[in-house]
């Protein structure tokens, strides 16, 4: 891994996250524009998967992937049907995704800064949040072969 800038954490479901590893891409927030125009080629990005299935309530609480943004800038993927959201052309970022064992919350919350404020989780609910790269970092250390 190379030394980086910037460092992401991206919140989405583990099924999601599967297919955004076999795709080699991200999309934040139903694929608004917004969330992945604020990455940049060589950042840190991270993903939490707070459950397995979208939209399952019962909790997964897990790192699930590790990757580095790949392109310069967002590109729009081909028209997908998103169920009641009708049909989008979702913004998306090329990811290079490392291989990567799963990393429970309770295993690494305590070497995290991210976690250590009170009440932390409450900003998951953006979708996207700036990491400390110090965080990526021994994210990588515990999930990557």
């Amino acid at each position: 891994m190379t030394q980086m800038q910037r460092a992401w954490l991206g919140v989405v479901s583990a099924d999601h996250t599967r297919q955004a590893i076999e795709g080699g891409f991200i999309q934040l927030n139903h694929g608004k524009r917004y969330g992945v125009a604020r990455l940049h080629q060589g950042d840190g990005f991270a993903i939490y998967s707070p459950t397995e299935q979208y939209r399952e309530k019962r909790p997964l609480r897990a790192f699930t992937a590790l990757g580095v943004i790949a392109d310069a800038t967002p590109y729009q993927a081909e028209p997908m049907s998103m169920g009641a959201r009708g049909v989008v052309q979702p913004w998306r970022r090329r990811v290079e995704f490392a291989r990567v064992e799963r990393a429970a919350l309770a295993q690494v919350a305590s070497e995290l800064a991210l976690t250590q404020q009170p009440n932390w989780g409450y900003q998951l609910h953006r979708g996207l949040v700036a990491l400390p790269v110090e965080d990526f970092e021994t994210l990588w250390s515990v999930m990557v072969d």
